[in-house]
């Protein structure tokens, strides 16, 4: 009977540490795999009107990508300072491939490509240049700049949903 109940605290305590050390690895696995990207990705942050604030301390040279969601319609917006220490806002989707679901665009060295036709921009034209295949441009109108953040109207977000419609980042 005595070596029954070792045995039994043997596998009981064994199975603790099992159980402890999976947890442990799990939670290293998710830490892991969630700071893994090619481009930094920025948490949601909203008012509470529903528009798109970003803080532009966190605003860099390497493109910044925010989510923002309109309904069922997951879209992003990107943000980047240009070499003259402007901040660039445009819709991460393409005005001609936004159809194709492709149509989004990832930072090489100082310029952003469109993941459907390999169109090559310049982040100095984001949201400079209009129409072809480049971001579509959050224009003046469509946003609010203090010294610390930039608010994206969600009108204007919800306006341009369409274009995330196909979206398959």
């Amino acid at each position: 009977m005595k070596k029954e109940t070792k045995n039994y605290k043997k596998s009981k305590s064994t199975n603790l540490y099992f159980i402890i050390a999976s947890i442990i690895l799990l939670i290293g696995v998710g830490y892991y795999t969630s700071n893994i990207k090619t481009d930094k990705a920025i948490e949601i942050s909203m008012d509470f009107a529903g528009n798109l604030i970003i803080k532009k301390v966190e605003i860099s040279e390497k493109v910044s990508f925010y989510p923002y969601k309109d309904g069922d319609t997951y879209m992003e917006v990107l943000a980047v300072k240009a070499s003259d220490g402007t901040i660039r806002t445009a819709l991460n989707t393409c005005q001609i491939c936004f159809d194709s679901g492709r149509g989004y665009y990832l930072q090489q060295g100082d310029t952003v490509v469109c993941q459907n036709c390999g169109n090559v921009f310049k982040i100095d034209d984001i949201e400079k240049v209009k129409n072809g295949c480049n971001p579509v441009p959050v224009m003046d109108e469509n946003k609010i700049e203090d010294g610390e953040i930039i608010t994206i109207a969600k009108e204007f977000l919800s306006e341009n949903r369409e274009f995330f419609i196909n979206w398959k980042k």
